[in-house]
């Protein structure tokens, strides 16, 4: 134990955060399986164990899940004597898709008396499975006195509220919301197991919110309303919805009932189905998990999530974006192959994910060869197929693709919508950035008369006059305006302390400059900007600072380096 300590105190600068919790945890582990062995009698126990446990933590922290489960099969000595390796052991099963054997395992360690939280979550959801219910809550309500971190009392919680619903067929009167947005979604769904006639205003609730992204919960508003045949009301909420800028679960379900292909929809997901509903929750709980970058936790019960609803196979993206993320790209395109050939919408989302992937792996080149061959298999009119597409090229800065696309579009949509308007300002500027200012001033002007208060429209078309030296009066009336509908907007906050130190009120160019750094700390342009006013107001030592952090930025492109570099050395003029 001596030892170890020394080699983590030698090591200790070149460990990351993550291995130092390995590390720690290892100690732990030593002292406990250590102090163990010495009471107990007839117990295998070798410095093999040892190493594969430690490498099954490690592969687990690092998301390779079949190594994992190899490491730990070789450790099953432990079984019986370690509760952080079942724990372990429990998660891997799940994360390689062998969940009936999870299942079981569970059922096992119950008998053993082993009450750790995911054993508990495994034993429950076994018998809502196997559709004991009140098994379920007994399960559940055990755990009443056991101390639990946020996440898990919201689990707990709510999986108990809505066994309650099942097994008594009636909601909870009480109004105290305990947990946020999760009560107001689990209300729904009690609400539309139970066929309750309010379930639509309930929805309606929910989906209008401007605040929050609930875009996805639209899918099951249609849904319920593809459910008890509502279809007329399915026609005008989606009339309501910008498709260009729609979630690709929203967008496929378009595609679903413009083809009267109500069956894809209902096929997916019932809230009459208890598995359904709970695979649901289990989702929004890995999507938690997941923003908190607790990734082995979100894949958990993703991978729980699939097992109680099958059918509903888009959740696989958030499994391959998890993996994504952490670079697994082959258990990312693994789960993406999950996910639906035959639907077009899916089809492209499943695409453009292996041209990510393709980004990554290879060159930006590739990845765009790979869509673009795609894009023009599809022969499709789909709006949103075609707003990605456009959005991408424009991405790739290959704007006269872009403005093909874009001009394909703007013939699709009404004249007078948002949609429109945003598709105006897109190409306005990809005109801009070819240098055909004409086209480009009146594109976004038109997009400006049919919506008139959008700031990053203002803004955009603002900054393009100031660059130009055109219109400078107007230009900061319009940034001014800008700034007032979205004050905490890091670009347009940018924008007008440009503006500022353009026109040489270098006090207020300061001012809004200083807020957009503080905004958007790692963004060169903004640091550059900063960097250049504070030099103009003599504080050039912290100037060069600035333009320091400009160099050491990763999105800081060649070009731009050098004309900092000189920066740093000579200073700037500006008369």
């Amino acid at each position: 134990m001596i030892i170890f300590f020394i080699f983590l105190k030698k090591k200790k600068k070149s460990y990351s955060l993550s291995m130092k919790k390995i590390c720690f945890f290892l100690i732990i582990f030593l002292y406990q399986t250590f102090s163990y062995a010495k009471t107990t009698e007839n117990i295998e126990f070798n410095h093999k164990y040892l190493s594969n446990y430690f490498s099954a933590i490690i592969s687990i922290n690092n998301q390779d899940d079949k190594d994992s489960l190899k490491y730990l099969n070789n450790t099953k000595t432990l079984v019986k004597t370690h509760e952080s390796y079942l724990e372990n052991y429990l998660i891997s099963l799940v994360l390689n898709n062998k969940i009936d054997i999870a299942f079981n395992k569970a059922i096992q360690l119950k008998a053993n008396e082993k009450n750790f939280f995911e054993a508990k979550v495994l034993l429950a959801l076994n018998s809502i499975n196997k559709k004991d219910f009140s098994n379920a809550m007994l399960t559940l309500e055990q755990m009443d006195e056991v101390p639990l971190d946020t996440l898990e009392l919201i689990i707990k919680e709510t999986l108990k509220d809505y066994l309650d619903t099942i097994i008594f067929k009636k909601m909870d009167k009480n109004e105290d919301v305990q947990f946020g947005e999760i009560d107001k979604i689990k209300k729904i769904f009690q609400s539309c197991y139970l066929g309750k006639e309010n379930t639509d205003l309930l929805f309606e609730e929910l989906v209008i919110k401007d605040t929050e992204d609930f875009s996805r919960y639209i899918f099951f508003y249609i849904n319920y309303l593809a459910q008890i045949k509502d279809f007329n009301k399915i026609n005008e909420l989606q009339n309501k919805i910008d498709y260009t800028n729609s979630s690709i679960l929203i967008a496929q379900a378009k595609q679903w009932t413009e083809n009267k292909r109500y069956d894809k929809i209902t096929s997916a997901f019932s809230c009459k189905n208890e598995n359904h509903i709970i695979s649901e929750f289990l989702f929004l709980i890995s999507n938690l998990y997941s923003s908190q970058e607790l990734y082995k936790k979100s894949n958990f019960y993703i991978h729980l999530s699939i097992y109680l609803n099958p059918e509903f196979n888009f959740n696989n993206s958030l499994l391959a974006e998890n993996y994504i993320i952490n670079k697994k790209f082959d258990l990312a395109l693994k789960s993406l192959n999950f996910i639906s050939e035959e639907d077009l919408i899916f089809s492209w989302y499943k695409n453009k994910k292996k041209s990510s992937i393709i980004k990554k792996q290879e060159n930006e080149v590739a990845a765009l060869n790979f869509l673009e061959k795609k894009f023009d298999g599809l022969k499709t009119n789909n709006i949103k197929i075609l707003y990605d597409m456009g959005g991408i090229y424009k991405s790739f800065e290959k704007y006269d693709e872009a403005i093909k696309i874009y001009s394909k579009l703007l013939d699709l949509l009404d004249n007078r919508s948002k949609a429109y308007a945003d598709i105006l300002y897109r190409r306005g500027g990809s005109f801009e950035r070819i240098g055909d200012y004409e086209t480009a001033d009146k594109d976004l002007l038109e997009s400006l008369n049919i919506t008139r208060e959008n700031p990053y429209v203002l803004n955009y078309l603002a900054y393009s006059w100031l660059e130009r030296n055109y219109k400078i009066e107007l230009s900061m009336e319009m940034l001014k305006e800008a700034y007032d509908l979205r004050k905490n907007d890091p670009y347009i906050t940018d924008s007008l302390g440009w503006g500022y130190y353009l026109i040489n009120d270098f006090e207020n160019a300061e001012k809004y400059l200083k807020k957009a750094v503080e905004l958007m700390p790692y963004d060169p342009i903004v640091n550059d900007h900063y960097g250049d006013i504070l030099w103009m107001l003599n504080r050039k030592i912290q100037a060069r600072y600035f333009w320091n952090n400009v160099l050491n930025l990763e999105e800081t492109d060649d070009e731009m380096k050098i004309d900092v570099k000189k920066k740093i050395i000579y200073g700037i003029e500006k008369t």
